[in-house]
């Protein structure tokens, strides 16, 4: 018989018909199907799962598949972690895995397109940081809505989250391949990965959320702070802006590599390179945020890079974004205050 689990991952092979009923009625009766069970195929990994919080209830709890690498992981890690406190079992929707599985051995299931279409949905809507009332989400068939990624979702079972988003060795082995030929010498080295956002927040944050990105300053002080602390540090530089990069960032030291390709709709080897490195140096967006909370060291962020006033700010909050152990440079806001005055 086939478990329910595992129905979810047949969406190609048409001898796999179970109806929406017949789902329930195995989802009813259906234990969890162990790892090492499901066919070889299906990309997982032989790890046996964790138990959940609670007693597992009936149903499929999933959520939105939007935005791009950052916001899918969010998606993921808090479908994952509020899914078990509330014991229910996570489904993911085909799209996530399709972004996600390239690159991390992700073990949550896919539910069927057509299961998707046939379910009567509990849309539950999340802001950006845990509140308490998310301990007690009341449905069967619960779909989570909105971008969440804050590590107040899933700090708690860190372990599991990094497990989650284990590269496949493939993509691990290039990154370390190419750090270790950044390697000059036999000396030891600290790689800093550094993350550049750019791309549409240029615009996005001076015009609609009363921001700024990273400016060169910033990004002098970031690497400053590891040039004193560690000896021959080495930054690997990633952007969607690299161009910029390159004028804006001095590597006539021989510290600085540009390594990223800067493709945002392929962004999975830029993101393996930041995760291996020791530190990290972000500016501002999930993408960064991920990688500093992967590659686990050093983290220095871009802070206070909005107004007081910013309506970002409704929907963001700092403390719920970087972990209290950062280390958050303040940003420059004369290029906003001094824009401010010319439009009064």
């Amino acid at each position: 018989r086939v478990s329910p689990q595992m129905y979810a991952f047949f969406p190609t092979i048409p001898c796999f018909q179970m109806s929406f009923h017949q789902l329930k009625s195995h989802l009813r009766n259906a234990t969890y199907v162990p790892l090492m069970e499901r066919p070889p195929f299906l990309n997982t990994t032989t790890a046996t799962p964790t138990t959940t919080t609670k007693p597992v209830d009936t149903g499929i709890w999933t959520v939105n598949s939007i935005g791009r690498l950052g916001n899918q992981m969010g998606e993921y890690a808090t479908l994952y972690a509020l899914a078990k406190l509330n014991g229910h079992k996570a489904f993911i929707l085909p799209s996530m895995h399709q972004y996600l599985s390239p690159i991390f051995r992700i073990t949550l299931p896919v539910i069927h397109t057509e299961v998707v279409k046939n379910i009567r949905w509990r849309n539950f809507n999340l802001h950006d940081w845990m509140s308490e009332d998310y301990r007690h989400i009341k449905g069967k068939y619960v779909r989570l809505t909105g971008y969440p990624c804050s590590y107040t979702f899933y700090h708690h079972i860190r372990q599991e989250i990094l497990q989650e988003f284990t590269f496949h060795d493939h993509i691990k082995e290039e990154a370390n391949q190419y750090l270790r030929s950044l390697r000059k010498t036999g000396k030891e080295v600290t790689y800093v990965g550094v993350h550049v956002r750019r791309g549409d927040y240029v615009w996005v944050m001076p015009n609609a959320w009363k921001g700024v990105v990273a400016d060169k300053k910033y990004l002098e002080k970031a690497m400053h702070y590891f040039r004193v602390k560690y000896d021959n540090p080495i930054f690997v530089v990633t952007s969607n802006g690299m161009d910029w990069c390159k004028q804006n960032i001095n590597a006539s030291g021989g510290d600085v590599y540009f390594a990223g390709d800067g493709r945002e709709s392929s962004p999975g080897r830029d993101f393996a390179l930041l995760a291996h490195c020791n530190h990290t140096i972000m500016t501002i967006g999930t993408f960064g945020i991920w990688a500093g909370y992967i590659a686990g060291g050093e983290t220095v962020y871009l802070a206070n890079y909005t107004l007081p006033d910013s309506p970002f700010l409704k929907v963001f909050r700092p403390s719920a974004a970087f972990l209290p152990e950062w280390i958050g440079i303040p940003a420059d806001l004369s290029p906003l205050l001094n824009k401010t005055k010319v439009s009064h």
